[in-house]
């Protein structure tokens, strides 16, 4: 059966672009991928010429994507930005320490600056050794809150104006169902946001905010770009997998499911009588919190005491559980502590 044509030229088509059904020879998949890039960032204006921004970059298809995305797009438009590279290691053998092989690789090939940040130089831990401690039930709660922060404390490091992540659409579409299951309406009110902690001392922006993920695996593939595609060893019973399975049935049924669960999640608003989270300071470490002690802390805490479910739970069980147990001090709780985020 003879191929069929490109839809945006003469030449032959290659694939069927999932987001729009349009069959597309490889040069016209790749424009299309950029000018859409291209477009969110324009339409968002999320970079000032002259700003140094840090890609949180893992070694898998996202940020391997987006790296070489925004140099080609830094380039060819002329965004003026200093690109750098940004990994945490979270010490997770067989994984995480291959993955940033790939990393490594891609600051030569991409000629980018990398710095490296790990849980254990900054919080004492390593995610094996949390595992040991708590189980395969809540572990992505503590890496999950350990690497926000860690971003933002190797960022500083760096001296950079923003960071960008490699979210995609899915990612965003899960969030929202999440939020929306758990009935979290203060993450619900902002995870569909392009640009987030602009409050504060580091905007994190999603530039992938409406690319598809099978899209980001076509565009890695028919470029060859060198990637990590191992899934992580202790993510299989994350509370995110389920959402995930639930898009892709949805997505199944309808193509638009995806971007239709991010638009209605940009739509849903907040009455103003319904009292929201106070944003402020963690009176320990100084990052972003809406209580005494931030999200990291509090689990570290746990951790040095010996109970390792503190964190997870209410604030009151939470305040109640430090009033009790005997205070902990360790060299790297010290660290976070004298190491304040100032925002």
């Amino acid at each position: 059966m003879p191929a069929k044509p490109c839809q945006l030229c003469p030449g032959k088509a290659v694939l069927k672009r999932p987001k729009t059904g349009h069959r597309l020879c490889k040069e016209c998949f790749f424009r299309a991928f950029e000018d859409e890039v291209h477009r969110t960032i324009i339409d968002n204006a999320i970079f000032k010429r002259g700003e140094v921004v840090a890609i949180g970059a893992s070694g898998g298809k996202d940020s391997t994507v987006l790296a070489y995305v925004l140099k080609v797009l830094n380039e060819r438009y002329d965004y003026g930005l200093k690109l750098v590279l940004l990994s945490i290691d979270e010490g997770i053998t067989g994984y995480r320490d291959d993955s940033l092989e790939t990393v490594k690789r891609n600051e030569k090939q991409y000629d980018m600056a990398l710095k490296i940040v790990s849980y254990e130089e900054l919080y004492g831990w390593t995610m094996d050794s949390i595992v040991r401690a708590v189980g395969l039930k809540n572990n992505c709660t503590f890496c999950g809150v350990f690497r926000r922060q860690a971003l933002d404390r190797g960022a500083l490091m760096l001296k950079v104006d923003k960071i960008v992540t490699g979210h995609n659409a899915d990612d965003i579409a899960e969030t929202v169902l999440m939020n929306v299951l758990r009935g979290d309406i203060a993450r619900l009110a902002r995870c569909t946001a392009i640009s987030t902690g602009t409050d504060g001392a580091l905007p994190r922006l999603k530039p992938f905010k409406y690319t598809y993920e099978k899209e980001i695996v076509m565009y890695a593939y028919f470029k060859k770009l060198d990637y990590f595609s191992t899934e992580c060893i202790y993510s299989p019973n994350a509370y995110r997998g389920y959402a995930r399975a639930f898009l892709k049935d949805l997505e199944a049924v309808r193509a638009t499911s995806i971007i239709d669960v991010i638009h209605s999640g940009e739509c849903m608003g907040v009455r103003k009588e319904v009292k929201m989270p106070t944003q402020g300071t963690c009176k320990q470490c100084g990052y972003i919190s809406s209580q005494e002690l931030c999200k990291a802390c509090v689990l570290l805490e746990g951790l040095n005491r010996g109970l390792p479910r503190l964190g997870i739970g209410k604030s009151s069980r939470v305040k109640k559980a430090l009033a009790e147990a005997p205070a902990a001090s360790t060299p790297a709780a010290a660290r976070l502590a004298a190491a304040k985020i100032d925002f």
